[in-house]
């Protein structure tokens, strides 16, 4: 289903079905954009359930300015961010690096399938800072245009094009260490 389309049953006063609409079309890949950054099956089910619950609450101030995906991973976005900094607050009362729980995570996580080089990769972008962490997953897993990106981030196209930029040299770097 469209975006164009839910907004319409939306719009239409079947507010519910426009909400199960966007569930059906966005939760498989708001579960890949969130578990990218928190690299556990079990916390990106939990936060996703947050998202979609704060997708309802908020679907009525969505004015369609942006478009609706755009939207959606804005919040879903956002909510990670609070997430990852609630986590480095906890690693700092427990004395172990916000750093070194992701990777315990990437390595202990059962539902991970990948080769040791895709763990090293995960591994590598959970290095980087925050802001090249995130327009490297838009861009190289979702395919994103730095202008939706933009959208999104609220952050210019030739900022975030740096930002992938040095984002890509250091996880080259990581990695050819590595291998």
């Amino acid at each position: 289903m469209t975006d164009s389309e839910i907004i319409s049953i939306y719009n239409s006063g079947q507010h519910e079905k426009a909400f199960n609409n966007i569930v059906d079309t966005y939760t498989e890949r708001l579960y890949w954009h969130v578990r990218r950054f928190l690299c556990s099956h079990e916390d990106t089910n939990d936060l996703l359930q947050d998202i979609f619950i704060k997708v309802w609450s908020a679907l009525p101030t969505f004015r369609g300015e942006a478009q609706l995906y755009t939207w959606l991973y804005r919040i879903a976005t956002n909510m990670v961010l609070n997430h990852l900094r609630k986590q480095k607050l906890r690693a700092l009362v427990s004395f172990d690096s916000a750093y070194d729980i992701l990777e315990k995570k990437i390595d202990e996580d059962a539902y991970f399938n990948g080769n040791e080089l895709q763990r090293e990769l995960h591994k590598a972008i959970q290095r980087l800072p925050e802001k090249q962490r995130i327009v490297f997953c838009f861009r190289y897993f979702d395919e994103m245009k730095y202008e939706e990106i933009s959208e999104i981030t609220d952050t210019s196209v030739g900022a975030l094009k740096a930002s992938y930029h040095h984002a890509y040299n250091k996880i080259k770097d990581e990695l050819r260490k590595r291998f």
